[in-house]
C-alpha cells in the first residue's frame, strides 16, 4: 500500500498543489482514504497531516471509510424525484437489504445519496463506481444489485440495464444521452478543428481581444461579465506565467449543457482555450471538470492527444514560434461552491474550495497567485466561432444587449427535455412550446440560485435586459407541490453545499430549511415569511455570488407564489400549543416559599 501511494505522489512530482489529483487517484486505487493513507500522503508531500484532512473533509466524494466494492450514489435532485426516484431508492434498499447511507455487512454494496449529477434530462440517475447509470427504474435497481452480488463488472451491469447503444466513441458512460433538441449557429454546427487557430499567425493578441470585445460576448456562466474586457485585463499584466481555466464544474441543479458540449464538441472548447492563451500570453490551461463527469476522462484525454498530434496544442502551435500552450484536466471531488471561480482555483491548488476575498481578482492573482483567466465551457466554444466568422456575424443574432446564442438545459415536466441552442430574445412561452410543456405551474430560471416565475411572467424574454440565465430552466407542472417538492429540496441543497466560510450563508441557509419545514407543516406565521425576505439583504454580505443567492428558492417563490405560502401559514394568535405548564412546574417551590 505504501508503495502505491508513493508512486502516485511521484506521478505528480511530489507537488502538494496537486493534492486533489493525488487523493482522487489514491481513492480510485484503494477504495477510500484511511487514516494511514492520509498520513502517508502527508509524509510523501512533506506537508502537515491536517492540510490533507482539511481537503479530504471538504469534498462529498472523498471517503474516510469503505463505501463498498460497488458504490451507488443516487441523485436526489428535484428532477430525479419528479421521475420516480423514490421508487428506485426503495428498490435499491429492498434488494441490497440496507438503507441509504450505509454499506452491506460484507462490504460489497454501499448506497448513498448525492446532489444533482448533471443528468436532469434522463432521470432517475446514479453514479456507480464512477460510471453513470441513467433512466433507472425499480426493476433496473434490482437487476443491478443482483449483478453486483454475482460479481459482474460495471460494463456488464451497464449492458444489462442500458436502453440505447453508445453514440459517442470512447465514452464508457454508455447510458448517457446527449439529447440535443435544437442546434444553433454558434455551438452545435459544423466544425473543423484548428481552422480558427490557423488564423492566429495573421492576428495580434490585441486584435483577437478587440474582435471578442466588438462581438459583445458576455460570459455564459451566469454573471455575464464581458469576455474581451477580462482577457484584456489579463493581457496587460506583466507576468511570464499566466493560466487559462475552463470552468466545467456545472453543479447547479438542472444544468447539463457543458456536459453535452464537452461530449460533442471537446476540441471546439480546447481551441477556444488556446485562443485565449494566445490573446493573454498564457502557456498552460486547466479544464476543471466536476467529479460527476469522471466517465469522460479517457475520451477528453484522447481529444487532447489528437490536438497535440495535429499541432493544435503544444509547442509552436500551427507553426507560430512562441505560441506554446497545453491543457490538462483537473477533476473536482463534489462541491457545488467550486463553480465560483476563486473557489475553483483554491480547489485546483489542492485546498478546500472556499471563495477568496476580492480584490485581487483572478486576472491579477489567480492560480498559484499568477494572472488567471476563468471562463466557462460555452464561452470558450463561442470565441472560436467569433474569431472565425467575425464580430458582425455574431452581433446579428440576439437582442440589443444580449448577442449571439445561448445553450439551454431544459428539464422537468416536459415531453422533450434536453439541450436547446437558441438566440437570445426567446420568451419563456416559446421555450415551453419547444419542449412540449403543458399545464405549467412554474418555471425555475437559472437553477435554484435564479428565480422561480409564475405563468403571468411566461411572456418575459431570455436576455440580460430581462431574464438572464446561465442556461438552466426547470419546468414544474401544476400537479406538483411547489413548496414541498421543489423549494424545500432546493433550500436543503444550499444548506448542505454551503462551504461554511460566511456566517449568513452558513447559518441562515440552515435556518431557512427549518422554517420551510414549519411552513409546509402549517406551523409558521407571516412574521416568519417577513423574516426570510429581510434576510435576502443580509445574504448579500456573503463572500461569493453562490452564498448571496442561497435563499433565492424561498424568497423568489414568496414573491411570485405568495398565495401558496398564505394557505400554509398559521393565522391564529398563538403560534404554539404549549404542553409545558410553568405554574405546575414551580408549584413545589412556591409551596416552600409560602411556608
Amino acid at each position: 500500500m505504501n508503495y502505491d501511494i508513493t508512486s502516485i505522489v511521484k506521478k505528480y512530482n511530489n507537488d502538494s498543489t496537486r493534492l486533489m489529483d493525488i487523493l482522487i487517484d489514491v481513492q480510485s486505487e484503494l477504495g477510500y482514504l484511511s487514516e494511514f493513507t492520509i498520513d502517508e500522503i502527508a509524509k510523501s508531500l512533506s506537508i502537515p497531516k491536517v492540510d490533507v484532512i482539511q481537503t479530504v473533509s471538504f469534498y462529498h466524494f472523498f471517503a474516510r471509510k469503505p463505501r463498498g466494492k460497488y458504490t451507488v450514489y443516487l441523485n436526489d435532485s428535484v428532477t430525479a424525484n419528479f421521475y420516480g426516484r423514490e421508487n428506485v431508492r426503495e428498490s435499491f434498499e429492498e434488494a441490497a437489504g440496507i438503507k441509504f447511507g450505509s454499506v452491506t455487512a460484507d462490504g460489497l454494496i454501499g448506497l448513498f445519496n448525492t446532489p444533482c449529477i448533471g443528468m436532469s434530462d434522463q432521470e432517475p440517475a446514479a453514479i456507480i463506481n464512477e460510471r453513470i447509470f441513467a433512466k433507472l427504474t425499480p426493476a433496473k435497481a434490482k437487476i443491478l444489485i443482483s449483478g453486483m452480488r454475482a460479481g459482474k463488472s460495471i460494463d456488464q451491469l451497464m449492458e444489462e440495464t442500458r436502453e440505447s447503444k453508445v453514440t459517442t466513441p470512447f465514452i464508457k458512460g454508455a447510458m448517457v444521452e446527449n439529447n440535443i433538441m435544437q442546434k444553433g449557429a454558434v455551438i452545435f454546427t459544423d466544425y473543423t478543428p484548428g481552422k480558427t487557430l490557423k488564423k492566429v499567425s495573421n492576428l495580434s493578441p490585441l486584435e483577437i481581444i478587440n474582435i471578442v470585445k466588438n462581438a459583445v460576448l458576455r460570459g455564459r456562466g451566469g454573471a455575464g461579465f464581458p469576455t474581451g474586457v477580462k482577457w484584456d485585463a489579463a493581457r496587460i499584466i506583466n507576468s511570464p506565467t499566466k493560466y487559462i481555466f475552463c470552468n466545467a464544474d456545472e453543479g447547479e441543479p438542472g444544468t447539463f449543457k457543458d456536459r453535452v458540449i464537452l461530449t460533442t464538441m471537446p476540441k471546439l472548447v480546447f481551441e477556444g482555450m488556446a485562443l485565449a492563451a494566445y490573446a493573454v500570453g498564457a502557456h498552460e490551461g486547466i479544464l476543471y471538470l466536476r467529479n460527476e463527469y469522471r466517465y469522460l476522462r479517457e475520451y477528453l484525454e484522447g481529444a487532447l492527444k489528437e490536438m497535440r498530434s495535429d499541432n493544435l496544442l503544444g509547442v509552436s502551435i500551427c507553426g507560430k514560434t512562441g505560441f506554446d500552450f497545453d491543457i490538462r484536466i483537473q477533476f473536482g471531488a463534489g462541491a457545488y461552491v467550486c463553480g465560483e471561480e476563486s473557489a475553483l482555483i483554491e480547489s485546483a491548488e489542492g485546498k478546500r474550495g472556499e471563495p477568496r476575498d476580492r480584490p485581487p481578482f483572478p486576472v491579477e492573482k489567480g492560480y498559484l497567485q499568477k494572472p488567471t483567466v476563468v471562463n466557462n465551457v460555452e464561452t470558450f466554444a463561442s470565441v472560436v466561432r467569433i474569431i472565425q466568422n467575425g464580430a458582425e456575424w455574431f452581433n446579428k443574432m440576439g437582442t440589443k444587449r444580449s448577442k449571439g446564442t445561448k445553450v439551454l438545459s431544459i428539464s422537468g415536466d416536459c415531453a422533450r427535455p434536453g439541450i436547446y441552442e437558441i438566440e437570445w430574445g426567446f420568451s419563456v412561452n416559446d421555450i415551453l412550446k419547444m419542449a412540449g410543456a403543458e399545464d405549467v405551474q412554474a418555471v425555475q430560471v437559472g437553477g435554484p440560485s435564479g428565480t422561480c416565475i409564475a405563468p403571468n411572467e411566461f411572456n418575459r424574454i431570455l436576455a440580460y435586459e430581462d431574464l438572464a440565465t446561465g442556461g438552466s430552466l426547470i419546468i414544474i407542472s401544476k400537479d406538483r407541490d411547489l413548496l414541498k417538492d421543489v423549494v424545500l429540496n432546493f433550500q436543503k441543497f444550499f444548506a448542505d453545499e454551503s462551504c461554511g466560510s460566511c456566517v449568513p450563508c452558513r447559518a441562515l441557509s440552515d435556518i431557512c430549511v427549518k422554517l420551510m419545514e414549519w411552513i409546509i407543516a402549517g406551523k409558521a406565521r407571516k412574521t416568519d415569511l417577513d423574516a426570510i425576505v429581510s434576510w435576502a439583504d443580509i445574504m448579500k454580505k456573503n463572500r461569493c455570488g453562490l452564498g448571496q443567492t442561497a435563499l433565492n428558492p424561498v424568497v423568489s417563490t414568496i414573491k411570485n407564489f405568495y398565495e401558496l405560502y398564505d394557505k400554509k401559514i398559521n393565522k391564529s394568535d398563538d403560534r404554539f400549543n404549549p404542553v409545558f405548564d410553568l405554574k405546575k412546574a414551580v408549584a413545589d417551590y412556591d409551596a416552600i416559599f409560602e411556608n
